[in-house]
């Protein structure tokens, strides 16, 4: 299994349709960069956030998450709350041919601001908008720009395709176009 350089994901993106819109350029005036990249591609948010609130004193429990627990936003700018976080997703679509496997890491001027991005791996046939989590680890609001570049996506090729995919196993997030909160 080997790491992809931008060669390989320019490629894909243009003959796979393995991520749609694809921006080739990655240095951008004024605006955290995304795009393709030495050996991944940086992924931009788009302006649709849902936004952590304990108004109701609820339990965050994975198996039984309450959606009251969320606000939704639309905006070019996100606040997000002093030691909470927020969901997003990403303006790309992506599909993930049956031999890749990638890992999502949050963009350094993020994570100096004390903003952290987690995002899971997308398995191999995997399809969608990505949805993200961000926290916001500070005592203090943080912001978060709308269709500027939130982390980095790292692409692992096999040298053959998996016994079994994500669609063989009709994975609960397959093909989501929203914002997707826990399933069970």
């Amino acid at each position: 299994m080997g790491l992809k350089s931008d060669r390989w994901i320019t490629r894909m993106a243009r003959e796979q349709r393995m991520i749609e819109p694809f921006a080739e350029g990655k240095a951008r005036e004024g605006v955290i960069s995304y795009g393709v990249s030495s050996y991944g591609y940086d992924i931009r948010i788009a302006d649709e956030f849902k936004i952590f609130t304990n108004v109701f004193s609820a339990v965050v429990d994975p198996k039984n998450f309450d959606p009251d627990s969320m606000i939704d936003f639309k905006g070019e700018v996100c606040v997000i709350p002093p030691n909470s976080f927020a969901l997003a997703r990403t303006v790309e679509y992506f599909r993930i041919p049956r031999n890749v496997l990638t890992v999502c890491v949050g963009k350094s001027t993020y994570a100096r601001c004390g903003i952290i991005v987690n995002v899971t791996p997308f398995e191999p046939e995997w399809e969608g908008y990505v949805t993200l989590e961000i926290s916001n680890t500070t005592p203090l609001p943080a912001k978060i720009y709308a269709n500027e570049g939130i982390a980095q996506v790292l692409f692992f090729e096999a040298d053959e395709e998996c016994q079994i995919s994500y669609a063989d196993k009709k994975g609960k997030y397959q093909k989501q176009t929203t914002i997707a909160l826990p399933r069970l």
